[in-house]
């Protein structure tokens, strides 16, 4: 039976998506909605091309624009949403209206709250949602759930990742990769983990470790807000401690705290020369444009290092994913590892295999299973798990 799938917002994340649909879901039809015809065209087009065949077709929708959405999800079996994050729990209400499921790419704990309020009409309406769905939250946190599932007892889950450009370049070291606004809220806001059991705030920016990467070198991870998501509320009493940090090039914290600490990601106005502004708006319009000068390919590194008992003796698992921007596609890295992932749990939500109602996300799936379907994407995954004595 054909699936309809509903893009919205038919730029990186949702190509990607697309593409992932187009090449494993079965007989898949993939609508492609922006604001932006011509982008939806263009980017229907790619795919089309790339699989060789009419599996794409571009709509013109307005996600803000409530009458348009719904005209758009009536067609569709589920909606993927790739569009900034606050949107989110708007389209989940006007999802839950046509009877249309949901996955969305997430990215703040806060917003993904509201989206998960959603779920007792969610379920009268035999509808699910399923929020952060993409590389981090998403990803990621399947990285964790499989170091649990594999592992008769978890004391501790630590989770990496970072995406960064091939040819770094000073004084940053990095290349915009997703939008300023989502960079600077991860940045900016406190982390949500499980430290002793307990349910913790951490400061963004701060427990900087040194971590090393094979095919890298000397590298840094510190605290960033969203990766956990919801997993800390969901694994409490499963594992004792939980945590997400972010891989960057040495110094890095360093020279973004800056910005921080001197109030240039401050919300609220502030009057200069008569004109009220805040100073994150500013930051925002001069830094994104700035970086984004940077061009380079793209990679992705994950590290997921879980701590625990099997069989009775001291267990250690190292997962670890290395992907680079993809030649043959011309998908980067960012891409792949994020629309092929919130892919991954569409099909697995139209195939009936999740709950109705509004879903955390690492209740969708077990970990196990995500990354086999993620190693069938050609991803390079490595897990290592050494179960001896002698750890202790």
């Amino acid at each position: 039976m054909q699936n309809t799938f509903a893009i919205l917002g038919s730029g990186m994340q949702g190509t990607a998506a697309a593409y992932d649909l187009a090449k494993h879901a079965d007989d898949p039809k993939v609508l492609m909605g922006d604001v932006d015809i011509e982008q939806a065209k263009k980017n229907a087009h790619r795919v089309n091309q790339l699989v060789g065949q009419e599996v794409c077709f571009p709509t013109q929708v307005d996600a803000l624009d409530d009458d348009s959405l719904r005209a758009f999800l009536h067609e569709a079996d589920i909606v993927i949403s790739c569009v900034p994050y606050w949107m989110h729990p708007r389209i989940a209400k006007i999802a839950i209206e046509t009877i249309t499921d949901m996955v969305d790419l997430g990215g703040n704990t806060e917003i993904t709250m509201q989206t998960l309020g959603l779920d007792q009409e969610a379920k009268e309406a035999e509808v699910t949602l399923v929020p952060d769905t993409g590389l981090a939250p998403g990803l990621v946190n399947n990285v964790g759930l499989y170091m649990i599932e594999n592992m008769d007892s978890c004391e501790s889950v630590k989770i990496y990742c970072g995406v960064l450009p091939q040819n770094p370049k000073p004084p940053f070291n990095y290349k915009l990769t997703f939008n300023v606004e989502g960079l600077v809220t991860e940045y900016d806001y406190e982390a949500i983990v499980l430290r002793n059991g307990e349910i913790a705030t951490v400061p963004t920016l701060h427990e900087v470790e040194a971590i090393y990467i094979d095919q890298l070198g000397d590298m840094e991870a510190f605290v960033t807000s969203g990766g956990t998501s919801t997993a800390p509320y969901t694994l409490k009493g499963k594992v004792t401690n939980y945590e997400y940090k972010t891989i960057r090039h040495p110094g890095h914290a360093e020279r973004m705290r800056l910005y921080k600490d001197f109030g240039l990601w401050r919300e609220d106005k502030i009057n200069v020369k008569g004109v009220e502004v805040a100073p994150k708006d500013v930051f925002n319009a001069v830094f994104g444009p700035a970086l984004d000068q940077f061009v380079d390919l793209d990679l992705c590194v994950v590290r997921g290092v879980g701590i625990g008992t099997k069989g009775g003796n001291p267990a250690r698992i190292q997962i670890d994913i290395f992907d680079k921007q993809c030649e043959d596609t011309g998908f980067t890295s960012m891409e792949r590892l994020t629309g092929f992932s919130t892919s991954i749990i569409a099909q697995e939500v139209v195939q009936g295999r999740v709950q109705k109602g509004a879903v955390n996300y690492e209740k969708a799936m077990t970990g196990t299973a995500f990354l086999r379907e993620l190693k069938k994407r050609g991803i390079n995954i490595k897990v290592r798990e050494t179960v001896d004595a002698d750890l202790s």
